[in-house]
Protein backbone atom coordinates (compact mmCIF):
# COMPACT_ATOMS: atom_id res chain seq x y z
CA UNK A 1 0.00 0.00 0.00
CA UNK A 2 1.05 3.58 -0.54
CA UNK A 3 2.13 5.62 2.44
CA UNK A 4 -0.58 8.22 1.95
CA UNK A 5 -3.35 5.61 1.99
CA UNK A 6 -1.90 3.90 5.05
CA UNK A 7 -1.70 7.19 6.97
CA UNK A 8 -5.30 8.00 6.04
CA UNK A 9 -6.52 4.61 7.23
CA UNK A 10 -4.58 4.98 10.47
CA UNK A 11 -6.18 8.37 11.10
CA UNK A 12 -9.66 6.95 10.52
CA UNK A 13 -8.99 3.97 12.77
CA UNK A 14 -7.66 6.12 15.56
CA UNK A 15 -11.03 7.88 15.61
CA UNK A 16 -12.82 4.62 16.24
CA UNK A 17 -10.11 3.01 18.32
CA UNK A 18 -12.41 0.90 20.47
CA UNK A 19 -13.43 -1.42 17.61
CA UNK A 20 -10.25 -1.84 15.59
CA UNK A 21 -7.19 -1.85 17.85
CA UNK A 22 -5.71 -5.00 16.31
CA UNK A 23 -6.29 -3.72 12.79
CA UNK A 24 -4.68 -0.41 13.79
CA UNK A 25 -1.59 -2.20 15.11
CA UNK A 26 -1.32 -4.20 11.91
CA UNK A 27 -1.64 -1.09 9.74
CA UNK A 28 0.96 0.78 11.81
CA UNK A 29 3.30 -2.15 11.36
CA UNK A 30 2.69 -2.07 7.60
CA UNK A 31 3.37 1.68 7.58
CA UNK A 32 6.64 1.23 9.41
CA UNK A 33 7.69 -1.55 7.03
CA UNK A 34 6.81 0.60 4.00
CA UNK A 35 8.74 3.58 5.38
CA UNK A 36 11.81 1.46 6.09
CA UNK A 37 11.60 -0.05 2.59
CA UNK A 38 11.42 3.45 1.14
CA UNK A 39 14.46 4.51 3.18
CA UNK A 40 16.39 1.42 2.04
CA UNK A 41 15.49 2.17 -1.57
CA UNK A 42 16.73 5.76 -1.18
CA UNK A 43 19.97 4.53 0.40
CA UNK A 44 20.47 2.06 -2.43
CA UNK A 45 19.87 4.79 -5.00
CA UNK A 46 22.34 7.14 -3.31
CA UNK A 47 24.94 4.36 -3.19
CA UNK A 48 24.36 3.66 -6.88
CA UNK A 49 24.75 7.37 -7.66
CA UNK A 50 27.99 7.46 -5.69
CA UNK A 51 29.42 4.52 -7.61
CA UNK A 52 28.29 6.07 -10.88
CA UNK A 53 30.03 9.30 -9.92
CA UNK A 54 33.20 7.36 -9.08
CA UNK A 55 33.11 5.60 -12.43
CA UNK A 56 32.67 8.91 -14.21
CA UNK A 57 35.74 10.30 -12.45
CA UNK A 58 37.64 7.16 -13.39
CA UNK A 59 38.23 5.94 -9.83
CA UNK A 60 36.66 2.51 -10.28
CA UNK A 61 34.58 0.87 -12.92
CA UNK A 62 31.80 -1.51 -11.98
CA UNK A 63 32.27 -4.91 -13.53
CA UNK A 64 28.64 -5.12 -14.60
CA UNK A 65 29.00 -2.04 -16.83
CA UNK A 66 30.92 -3.86 -19.56
CA UNK A 67 29.58 -3.20 -23.01
CA UNK A 68 29.33 -6.12 -25.38
CA UNK A 69 31.85 -6.02 -28.19
CA UNK A 70 30.54 -4.90 -31.53
CA UNK A 71 30.96 -7.34 -34.37
CA UNK A 72 33.08 -5.70 -37.04
CA UNK A 73 31.63 -5.66 -40.51
CA UNK A 74 34.80 -6.57 -42.39
CA UNK A 75 35.35 -7.38 -46.00
CA UNK A 76 37.40 -10.39 -46.96
CA UNK A 77 40.50 -8.27 -47.61
CA UNK A 78 40.20 -6.37 -44.33
CA UNK A 79 39.99 -9.67 -42.50
CA UNK A 80 43.22 -10.79 -44.13
CA UNK A 81 44.90 -7.49 -43.18
CA UNK A 82 43.84 -7.87 -39.55
CA UNK A 83 45.06 -11.46 -39.48
CA UNK A 84 48.44 -10.38 -40.88
CA UNK A 85 48.71 -7.59 -38.33
CA UNK A 86 47.96 -10.07 -35.52
CA UNK A 87 50.59 -12.49 -36.80
CA UNK A 88 53.17 -9.74 -37.04
CA UNK A 89 52.42 -8.59 -33.50
CA UNK A 90 52.85 -12.16 -32.28
CA UNK A 91 56.17 -12.45 -34.09
CA UNK A 92 57.37 -9.16 -32.56
CA UNK A 93 56.40 -10.40 -29.11
CA UNK A 94 58.25 -13.69 -29.60
CA UNK A 95 61.34 -11.86 -30.84
CA UNK A 96 61.30 -9.55 -27.81
CA UNK A 97 60.85 -12.48 -25.42
CA UNK A 98 63.77 -14.32 -27.01
CA UNK A 99 66.07 -11.30 -26.64
CA UNK A 100 65.02 -10.83 -23.01
CA UNK A 101 65.55 -14.52 -22.37
CA UNK A 102 68.92 -14.36 -24.13
CA UNK A 103 70.05 -11.45 -21.97
CA UNK A 104 68.88 -13.21 -18.82
CA UNK A 105 70.73 -16.37 -19.85
CA UNK A 106 73.91 -14.39 -20.56
CA UNK A 107 73.74 -12.71 -17.14
CA UNK A 108 73.12 -16.04 -15.41
CA UNK A 109 76.06 -17.62 -17.26
CA UNK A 110 78.34 -14.74 -16.30
CA UNK A 111 77.34 -15.03 -12.63
CA UNK A 112 77.90 -18.76 -12.71
CA UNK A 113 81.37 -18.25 -14.22
CA UNK A 114 82.28 -15.73 -11.51
CA UNK A 115 81.16 -18.16 -8.81
CA UNK A 116 83.17 -20.98 -10.38
CA UNK A 117 86.29 -18.81 -10.49
CA UNK A 118 85.84 -17.95 -6.81
CA UNK A 119 85.48 -21.64 -5.93
CA UNK A 120 88.52 -22.60 -8.03
CA UNK A 121 90.49 -19.68 -6.54
CA UNK A 122 89.67 -20.86 -3.03
CA UNK A 123 90.81 -24.41 -3.84
CA UNK A 124 94.16 -23.28 -5.32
Amino acid sequence: MKLKILKKKIRRLEKRLQEGSSKLAKLKQNLQAAESAKAMKAARKSAACATAAKSLTGATKPSSAKKPKKKLNLTFWNTIEFADAGKQAGWRLNRRNKTVAGVATAVATALWAVQQERIIGDVR
